[in-house]
C-alpha cells in the first residue's frame, strides 16, 4: 500500500484530499498519509483531516510515500522539483467519475477532477491539474504544469503546452494552439493561436498583456 502525502493544506490542499477519497484506488492501492505545508498552522480550526506531516522545505520522502500537489503557479513547479531532488514519487490522482478514453495517453503527477472527460488519443504531459467537468477532446495534446479549471472544453486537436491558466469555463476551439505560461481568461471562447505569455479574454478572446 503506498502512503499519499498532498503537498500544501490550504483550500485547495483540503478539496484535494476529497479528490483523494473518491480517487481510483484508494483504500486499495493507496491511503492518505497527511500534508506537507510550509506553514504549520495551515488546518487550525478545521477537523476531520489528517495531520500536517512537516514543512515543503524539509520533508524528507519515505519508503512508500506518493505525492500529489495542490498548489499552483510557479511555487508548483519549484516545490515538485526541489521533492523530485529527494526522490519523490508522484502519482497520477484521479476521480473515480473520469472518462477516459480509447488510447490516452497520461504522464505521472497528473490531477484530474470529477467528471472530466478524455477523448480518444488525447496526451496528457505532468504535473497538471485538471479539475472537474472539464472536457479533453480527441487528438489534445496537454503538456506539463497546466492549470484547467472546472468546466473547460478543450474541443479535438486543440494544443496546450506548458505552465498555462486555462480559467473557469473557456472554450479552445479546434486545432487551436495555446503557447507556454499562456493565460485564458474565464468564459473566453479562444478561436486562434495564443502566443507564449500572453493573457487572453472575451468571446472572441483577444490580447489583453
Amino acid at each position: 500500500m503506498e502512503n499519499l502525502v498532498i503537498i500544501g493544506a490550504g483550500g485547495m490542499g483540503r478539496t484535494v484530499y476529497d479528490i483523494a477519497k473518491e480517487g481510483i484506488g484508494y483504500g486499495t492501492t493507496f491511503e492518505i498519509k497527511g500534508f506537507i505545508d510550509d506553514n504549520l498552522s495551515a488546518l487550525d480550526g478545521f477537523v476531520g483531516y489528517p495531520s500536517l506531516l512537516g514543512t515543503i522545505s524539509d520533508y524528507i520522502p519515505q519508503e512508500n510515500d506518493v505525492f500529489t500537489f495542490s498548489i499552483g503557479g510557479e511555487f508548483r513547479k519549484l516545490c515538485i522539483e526541489r521533492l523530485l531532488s529527494r526522490n519523490a514519487k508522484f502519482m497520477n490522482l484521479i476521480h473515480r467519475t473520469a472518462r477516459i478514453g480509447t488510447n490516452v495517453i497520461l504522464g505521472e503527477g497528473n490531477i484530474i477532477g470529477a467528471f472530466t472527460s478524455f477523448g480518444a488519443d488525447s496526451k496528457i504531459g505532468n504535473y497538471n491539474m485538471i479539475q472537474s467537468y472539464t472536457v479533453i477532446g480527441h487528438d489534445a495534446q496537454i503538456g506539463d504544469f497546466n492549470r484547467i479549471d472546472t468546466h473547460v472544453t478543450c474541443i479535438g486537436g486543440i494544443q496546450i503546452k506548458n505552465e498555462t491558466t486555462i480559467h473557469t469555463s473557456a472554450v479552445i476551439n479546434h486545432k487551436v494552439i495555446v503557447e507556454d505560461k499562456a493565460h485564458v481568461g474565464a468564459c473566453s471562447f479562444v478561436i486562434r493561436k495564443v502566443k507564449a505569455g500572453t493573457t487572453v479574454f472575451g468571446n472572441p478572446a483577444k490580447k489583453l498583456i
